[in-house]
Parts: structure tokens; sequence; C-alpha cells
């Protein structure tokens, strides 16, 4: 793994020693977070078992689970493991990192993924090569990951017109994919792609400060909820967010 594996994963313990399980469930709740849901929950059969890789504090595990689907968390932060098992003991989790997953194959219904795959600078296809190895033939991969949206692309340009690089934290890797490099990738590990919809127009927004903010966690204003909705309608790639693919072995 490149150098920059570490230091993400020591990275992300940082960010769960400060999180809060109550908070991050909250923020499931937002309308964005339901939205995201509700277009790849049509793909899951209930009784079949799912996998989140890349939990964390294993809020979207716990949700799922409320609503009758038996979906069980991976992560490589043991402090985000022990964190969530200290709220809720009966949670199916389990350490171990993506790229190895300690799991025979065909034995899940879904994978899940959430905005994790993007932080690995060796780029996503091991891990979908891995993820497609654990799904069982008909299953679904979930993916969520950030599109380089156009105030994306505004603060790149400006990174490079002040000679800086493009990543903001040298020690903590993350990118951005266009829908065709997604399409590519997760065609060449073997899925056949069925969903691709941009997400979370309102957060792009919330990126930018000011009215688009309201009080709490990454909660987006009335504001950039209902301008979203519109750029979501009017310019559905140009502020997207992140990217829901839904593809099947």
């Amino acid at each position: 793994m490149p150098d920059r594996y570490e230091s993400t994963r020591r990275a992300w313990e940082d960010i769960w020693d400060e999180a809060s399980i109550q908070v991050e469930l909250e923020a499931a709740a937002y309308a964005r977070a339901q939205a995201t849901i509700d277009a790849y929950l049509p793909y899951l059969i209930k009784h079949d078992i799912h996998l989140e890789a890349g939990s964390g504090l294993s809020a979207i595990v716990i949700a799922l689970r409320q609503r009758g689907y038996n979906v069980h968390g991976l992560d490589y932060a043991l402090n985000a493991l022990l964190s969530s098992r200290r709220y809720d003991e009966s949670l199916p989790l389990a350490a171990g990192d993506v790229h190895q997953l300690p799991y025979v194959r065909n034995c899940f219904g879904s994978y899940l993924s959430f905005g994790v795959l993007e932080h690995f600078e060796g780029g996503m296809l091991p891990a979908l090569q891995e993820a497609y190895r654990v799904i069982k033939p008909g299953g679904v991969l979930v993916l969520t990951v950030p599109y380089p949206n156009l105030i994306h692309n505004l603060v790149q340009w400006r990174r490079r017109l002040t000679g800086a690089g493009p990543l903001t934290d040298d020690a903590f890797y993350e990118s951005a994919y266009t829908r065709r490099q997604l399409r590519d990738v997760v065609t060449e590990a073997g899925f056949r792609l069925e969903l691709a919809q941009p997400t979370s127009h309102s957060f792009t927004l919330w990126q930018l400060g000011g009215p688009f903010r309201a009080p709490g966690y990454y909660r987006t204003s009335p504001l950039a909820e209902g301008l979203g909705a519109l750029l979501r309608s009017l310019l559905p790639w140009l502020f997207n967010y992140s990217t829901l693919i839904v593809a099947r072995k």
C-alpha cells in the first residue's frame, strides 16, 4: 500500500475519537442522506445478509438494521468498532481491510460503501475486486464517492494557481471520480452498472458556507435544501456532491 494508507487510517481513528454515534445517527436522518438511502434500498433483498465495508461508527448499519435489514459492518479503525459495540453490543461488526476481507466468496447479498474507496491512493479497483469476490451472484454493489463538481474544480484550480498540491492534507488522502471514471472502474471489476445517480447537491452548497449552513453537524439550511433540489433538477452533474452507483454481479 502507498505511504498515505497508514496515515489516512490514523486520521480516521482521530476523526472517530472526536465523533459521536448519536450525532452520526442524526446525520443519517438528514433529508439528503434519506434521499440516498431511498434510492438504493429497493435494490437490497431484505432476507439477505449485507456488508457495509468502512462502517465507521456504524450509523448506517444501525439505521438499516432498524428497518429490518441484516447489515454487518467492517472497518479498519478499531476505536470506531469499539465505540459502536459500546453503543450496541449486539451489532455484528468485524475488524478488517477492504482489500483483504475476512469472508468467504459469494456470501453477501450486497456490499455497501459510502465515502470510503476514494481514500486509497492506489485507486479503488483492488477493493472493488475484493467486493466482487464476497458478493453472491446476482447481488449488488452500492457505492458513493465524491464527484469533481464545479466547486471542487474551482478549489483545485485555485490551489494550482498558488502552487499548492491537489490535497488539502498530505497525510489524509482523498480523491474524486467522474461518472465515466466510476463506470469504467466498476465494470473493470466485473460488475454490471444499473444506476449512476448524482446526490447531495445541498451539501455542495454547504461547503460554500454562510446562508447555506444551519447550526449542527454538517447540517444544511432550508435555503441550501431548496436550491439544491432545483440544481438537482436543472444541473444534476454540475453541482453533484457525490455519485451513487448501484451495480450487479
